[in-house]
């Protein structure tokens, strides 16, 4: 994972700024790596899933369209190695504020409606990484309505 990120880091970040840069491409890379994720709990990762995904990512992040594409590919690696949440969970806990983490969950919402459909366990998934997060029930239904609601 270190070895992906500091590739990534090198061709877009100045050196004076790598550690807080590396620090902040490494939540970026967390919070892809969980909308991937979840775009993969029902077992049938579909277009729609992939393009929430991405705009997500570019749309929280405020990412180029190549930036952007390079944290999803380094996403998809990092989960499709990963043996739990915790090391993207970890990241989010130790660094984000509690509204960076309700958006977290909000983008997880937006990734399992993707499909205008939400499986039980694309839901099972929002609340045990809300809950991973330390996101209340509250703000967990807050985001989860406010999803619902722009669907309509």
């Amino acid at each position: 994972m270190i070895t992906s990120i500091r590739q990534f880091f090198e061709r877009h970040i100045l050196e004076d700024t790598m550690e807080e840069s590396t620090a902040e491409h490494g939540l970026q890379l967390a919070t892809a790596a969980l909308l991937i994720e979840m775009s993969r709990a029902d077992f049938k990762a579909k277009a729609q899933d992939k393009e929430a995904v991405r705009a997500g990512v570019q749309r929280a992040f405020e990412l180029t369209t190549q930036e952007t594409a390079e944290i999803v590919e380094l996403a998809e690696q990092e989960a499709n190695e990963a043996t739990s949440l915790y090391q993207f969970t970890s990241l989010i806990n130790r660094d984000f504020s509690p509204d960076q983490k309700a958006h977290v969950v909000e983008l997880l919402w937006e990734v399992a409606y993707a499909d205008g459909k939400l499986h039980k366990y694309e839901e099972h998934l929002v609340r045990k990484i809300a809950d991973l997060i330390h996101v209340p029930h509250r703000v967990f239904i807050q985001a989860k309505h406010k999803v619902m609601g722009a669907g309509d």
